[in-house]
């Protein structure tokens, strides 16, 4: 569906700045039979709202299509992540006094990663997943979870059966939805009168400085910044009263929302939003100058890797998330540079991956065939990655890391 009018404001002064083609939907991993099955490709468009200066995509791909078909990804694949949530459960539940009559609801949750922390702190989770297999695994180890898309009927269901929360948690989560002014209207249903709704999403100047593109995909409708959230939120008596910053997935923001006058508000709200207009981040210069770079970084990838090609290496692909499956696709790069791609995760193991149609193995593939260099596609666990490759590493194998810039170690 393509999008005419602005996600937050409903302006229809769009201006689109980068375009990365069409691809498919980049969790779509594909079961070998479907590989004799057309593939659709969907356009990828960035585009900012004139208005409100959102940025966001300009075609919206249906949910059912990215998120009920057969879902791969899992949060707890890597230590760093889960590391993460536990910290970030551990940090709410202090700053919130949360204690065990809160209940915590967790939007898009996944595998549960982040509710196992706030339920071994004693408090009451419940996971909302529409994603039926993830939601499966969730359920088993012990997360309650309903396997179903966030919606009225979903919190009359949670009210009826539970409580009101204390706390909503949307993690990578609210950048995802189409229909925010739906979303938030459920969120506010859901909370009691002092809940807190805190957002966690990749932070869209992290983005533009660090050319991080390739977390641009169909999945990520929307591309986070504070000044056109402090606007939006406030149509619905709702306020912005903290944000923190976190280094998770290249730089991440945490975003702390509650009904207006119901918590202090902090300095940090205006310095942000201060400094968004300040930096000329969203100017068109700006952007203008951002997807020249996108342009030059894609040649520069291709001429290294066709370089290292041509003096007969052998190189393959390290981790197969999402934002990897931008960067093939974008850049065009498949079977004729890149002999497979390897994962720790079992949903993505025998499958092959969207658009270029790798072969996807397990990561011990990498030594059985004397691959000399790995393209490390989940370069925001980079460190992690590569020091649970140090057999790779003492046999002599490299790893190229992709962003911002193609470099060796």
């Amino acid at each position: 569906m393509n999008v005419q009018h602005c996600r937050l404001c409903h302006c229809d002064d769009l201006w689109p700045f980068l375009d990365l083609g069409f691809t498919p939907p980049a969790d779509d991993f594909l079961k070998e039979a479907r590989l004799r099955e057309p593939e659709i490709h969907y356009p990828l468009q960035v585009v900012r709202c004139n208005e409100c200066n959102f940025i966001q995509l300009d075609y919206v791909v249906a949910p059912d299509i990215l998120y009920q078909n057969d879902y791969p990804y899992e949060s707890s694949t890597t230590q760093t992540g889960r590391d993460h949530f536990n910290d970030f459960a551990a940090s709410a539940a202090k700053r919130f006094s949360l204690d065990s009559s809160s209940l915590v609801v967790d939007i898009g949750s996944n595998v549960g990663v982040l509710l196992g922390g706030f339920k071994r702190l004693g408090m009451q989770v419940l996971g909302v997943e529409p994603a039926k297999n993830i939601a499966e695994i969730a359920i088993q180890s012990g997360i309650p979870t309903l396997a179903e898309f966030f919606s009225e009927q979903a919190v009359e269901k949670i009210v009826g059966d539970h409580q009101k929360a204390q706390v909503v948690t949307t993690s990578n989560v609210f950048a995802h939805v189409d229909d925010l002014d739906t979303f938030v209207g459920n969120v506010l249903n859901l909370l009691d009168d002092d809940g807190v709704f805190i957002i966690e999403a990749p932070y869209l100047l992290h983005l533009l400085d660090n050319l991080e593109y390739d977390t641009i995909y169909h999945e990520h409708l929307s591309y986070i910044s504070i000044e056109p959230l402090v606007r939006f939120f406030g149509k619905y008596g709702m306020e912005i009263f903290d944000i923190s910053q976190v280094e998770i997935h290249g730089g991440s923001i945490r975003i702390f929302v509650g009904r207006e006058g119901r918590h202090e508000a902090t300095s940090r709200v205006q310095e942000h939003v201060r400094f968004e207009k300040e930096s000329g981040a969203l100017s068109d210069e700006n952007l203008t100058k951002f997807s020249r770079r996108v342009q030059k970084h894609r040649n520069d990838l291709v001429w290294l890797l066709k370089s290292l090609k041509r003096d007969g290496k052998r190189i393959a692909a390290i981790s197969a998330p999402a934002k990897g499956m931008t960067l093939l696709n974008y850049c065009k790069i498949g079977k004729e540079t890149l002999e497979f791609v390897t994962e720790k995760s079992s949903l993505k193991i025998g499958r092959y991956t969207p658009g270029s149609h790798l072969s996807v193995f397990d990561d011990s593939k990498l030594l059985e065939e004397n691959i000399d260099y790995a393209l490390l596609l989940a370069w925001n666990f980079k460190d992690e990655i590569i020091k649970n490759s140090s057999e790779f590493r003492n046999n002599g194998g490299k790893f190229i890391i992709p962003i911002p810039e193609p470099i060796i170690v």
